[in-house]
């Protein structure tokens, strides 16, 4: 299996670097060897290597500044991922493709299923669903993955933002109306390296599992709940705080307005992935907690 890998030094690619590499020929890009600014200039790549599959971690990202960078985002989320789709499908490739629970706007109760309407708030969330348009449009044979609240020990994420402010600050504020499922990149990488094997095992047959699925760990919190477990994690590990988890004041949305608004429900149902490729998603908790770990053995906590 040859696979081409794009965003390998974001969160979830640096992760991938790591389980597609055991599944056959690997060829991994970055920021600077693709450019989604421009999107017809990925053609290329994908001509030259010819892959099997194309894995896509690239993304705009920025949520907020998006709402006045629309172009770049669109550029990044909308516009590249449909050509990715077209090159796959000429390619006789399969397209991996990461999504995201902005696609939907919050107002549900429980939580959301692939078939559900979406409605997203924010241009980030709209270019992200736009991109995932494109793919299904083009015919190619994909995994499209919607996930939520992704973290890792590499990058920047809410967990390390927390920590940072738990060292200067006695009392941190966080939001306590949004709920969602912290997601580690280390997860989202093996559960794709496990759904693409399941489909090469499968040859031919594997065309019925082409399709939309969420992708997330098990169980849900919120913000300020996710808050607490880091500083006390943390602090298990030493690290030394002037905000534990008592000092963590829960506030809602409304009193921290953000450019970009974020759904209040953002949980996922992700039983049709688990039936789909057969596995059983962690409680959100595991790992969080090896990246509190992992953090305090490098000396970053």
């Amino acid at each position: 299996m040859k696979i081409l890998l794009l965003g390998k030094d974001g969160q979830v690619g640096w992760e991938l670097q790591r389980t597609l590499a055991l599944l056959g020929e690997l060829r991994a890009y970055g920021r600077s060897e693709a450019d989604f600014g421009d999107p017809d200039s990925l053609r290329g790549l994908m001509r030259d290597f010819a892959p099997d599959v194309i894995v896509n971690a690239a993304a705009y990202t920025a949520v907020d500044k998006a709402e006045s960078d629309q172009q770049a985002a669109h550029a990044c989320n909308t516009v590249a991922p449909g050509v990715l789709a077209e090159e796959a499908a000429t390619l006789g490739a399969w397209l991996v493709h990461y999504s995201t629970d902005y696609v939907f706007d919050g107002s549900k109760e429980g939580a959301w299923v692939e078939t559900d309407a979406v409605n997203p708030l924010s241009v980030y969330g709209r270019t992200k669903y736009d991109g995932e348009e494109r793919i299904r449009a083009s015919g190619v044979r994909h995994l499209i993955l919607r996930t939520s609240w992704v973290f890792a020990p590499r990058g920047g994420n809410f967990a390390k933002s927390i920590l940072r402010q738990a060292k200067d600050h006695e009392i941190l504020n966080v939001v306590a109306d949004q709920h969602g499922a912290p997601t580690g990149a280390e997860l989202l990488a093996d559960a794709t390296a496990l759904a693409l094997h399941r489909i090469a095992a499968l040859g031919g047959e594997a065309r019925n599992l082409s399709g939309t699925y969420h992708l997330a760990a098990s169980g849900s919190t919120t913000w300020h709940a996710y808050a607490r477990h880091v500083l006390a994690q943390a602090q298990a590990h030493g690290a030394v705080l002037k905000a534990g988890p008592e000092a963590a004041q829960p506030i809602a949305s409304r009193a921290f307005p953000t450019p970009a608004v974020r759904p209040a429900n953002s949980r996922l149902d992700c039983s049709k992935f688990c039936t789909s490729f057969g596995l059983v998603l962690p409680d959100w908790r595991y790992h969080v907690d090896r990246m509190i770990a992992e953090l305090s053995a490098q000396g970053n906590l």
